[in-house]
């Protein structure tokens, strides 16, 4: 089992730059936004918000977009919605999660965010298509 010890141990390995927020929980910051990974037995959760959910307007679209690449285009993880904001998660075991396991979830919900923010935010009606200030957590989980 990978212990909180051996999680930090990836991280420094992965060439992250990170902090640990609270015991066992850690914010890793990249160039495709921040994702927040909590080792918390017997997995390992990770998170990254995408973007601020709007409140008003037909986002049937949006969903439909989001459900498409869950299903076609994330390799590790999903999009969710959690408390008014998109988010991409994923969960692993810590019984058998080795750092390959671990650098390819960071990496693909980092991709992902990035890949598909700019669509997201024409699907939601937002302006400032082009940025990726949106997807940068402060760790919020």
């Amino acid at each position: 089992m990978v212990t909180r010890e051996d999680l930090e141990s990836f991280l420094i390995r992965m060439d992250l730059d990170y902090e640990e927020v609270e015991e066992g929980m850690f914010l890793v910051r990249g160039g495709n936004g921040a994702v927040v990974v909590h080792h918390s037995e017997p997995v390992l959760l990770l998170r990254l918000n995408v973007m601020d959910l709007p409140t008003d307007g037909d986002l049937s679209e949006l969903y439909k977009a989001l459900l498409e690449w869950n299903a076609a285009d994330i390799v590790h993880g999903a999009y969710g919605i959690e408390e008014g904001e998109i988010i991409l998660s994923d969960t692993l075991e810590l019984q058998t999660l080795d750092y390959e396991e671990l650098q390819a979830s960071v990496e693909s919900l980092q991709f992902a965010a990035s890949s598909h923010l700019a669509q997201i935010k024409v699907l939601a009606g937002v302006d400032g298509a082009g940025g990726s200030e949106d997807n940068d957590s402060e760790g919020e989980g």
